[in-house]
């Protein structure tokens, strides 16, 4: 079965016992294996290696050793509890192998959780666990947090948010990477020990979030939001040549205008997460709460655009040009 994300989310969060397993696939190595470990915590529990009731089998050791799979899968434990077979990086080279596996799963058998990278519609792995009616299969790409696992992770945290701080924390995991961003979660739920029944605040997340988060691309930001648009285009050939792509570009330019029109919309609330808290209440005051409405519409097209399965144009040109038409637009 094939899992969209919101089906995905609720999976790895209370995973059924009775299925065959689970494939997790994409081109993001740590959001993959964050979902893994979720997944085999919510079905297993913490001393699930203790007891060995979860097999880790590496896919160059299956690959020499066929029978790695189907002797965990069937071996019978000493403790009691859900049991899985854990295969780490699979691919074509072993997919055979887990496919001939999963067809000689029984109800009983331990359940099958493989992690692959990035997966061709065509792989044979892929089309075994999405036709299986006891399996699942779900694509993990580089989309954020949304605002129902934000809320999650927050109770597993035991965290609680008031007033425009969930509005921060939502900007906050746009911009961080996924294991970074969980990092931020626990340092937040270390800095409310002393105080565990106020909840958390804006003032909170400027204490705990990393303090440089957009470092590389400050600069374009900048130039942006201060309407240098002739800068626009040498500073770009320069982000690029850093490996600098476009969709990071866009996730942080649409972070930054966020803060600049919360600023805009409360002057007197804190300004968290950026170097130069004055340059940024500066800006936010010069574009003023409307035009920056219109920005974030701009920006959230063209981040459409670039995560359109369709698109052909180059990537960069795209995000360049948007830059460029933001620019001109504050100064007009």
């Amino acid at each position: 079965m094939k899992l969209a994300r919101r089906d995905g989310a609720g999976i790895v969060a209370k995973p059924p016992r009775d299925k065959l397993g689970l494939l997790l696939y994409g081109g993001d190595a740590m959001r993959v294996a964050l979902k893994r470990q979720e997944y085999l915590k919510a079905l297993l529990g913490l001393q699930a290696e203790e007891e060995m009731r979860l097999t880790r089998i590496p896919a160059a050791d299956l690959r020499r050793e066929p029978a790695l799979l189907m002797d965990a899968i069937k071996a019978i434990g000493f403790f009691p509890g859900p049991r899985a077979a854990f295969v780490e990086g699979a691919n074509e080279l072993v997919a055979q192998i887990i496919v001939d596996t999963v067809k000689d799963w029984q109800a009983g058998d331990a359940q099958i959780v493989v992690t692959a990278g990035e997966l061709k519609k065509t792989s044979k792995l892929l089309k075994t666990f999405e036709s299986h009616r006891d399996a699942y299969a779900w694509g993990i790409f580089d989309d954020p947090p949304d605002r129902a696992e934000i809320e999650r992770l927050l109770g597993d945290a035991k965290l609680r948010t008031e007033g425009s701080a969930m509005a921060a924390l939502e900007d906050l995991a746009r911009s961080l990477d996924p294991g970074d961003f969980r990092q931020t979660l626990e340092k937040l739920s270390l800095y409310k020990l002393s105080d565990p029944n106020t909840p958390v605040n804006l003032q909170d997340i400027a204490a705990c979030a990393p303090a440089s988060v957009e470092a590389v691309v400050d600069d374009i930001l900048n130039i942006v939001a201060e309407k240098k648009s002739a800068m626009i285009g040498p500073l770009m050939r320069r982000l690029q040549s850093q490996g600098v792509n476009a969709v990071t570009l866009s996730i942080m330019a649409m972070r930054h205008f966020r803060t600049l029109h919360r600023t805009a919309c409360n002057p007197g609330a804190p300004v968290w997460g950026v170097r130069d808290r004055d340059r940024v209440m500066r800006q936010a005051r010069d574009w003023g709460a409307f035009k920056l409405e219109t920005a974030l519409g701009i920006l959230t097209d063209t981040d459409l655009q670039l995560r359109s399965a369709g698109q052909t144009a180059p990537a960069m040109a795209i995000i360049e040009r948007t830059f460029i038409r933001l620019a001109m637009y504050g100064a007009s």
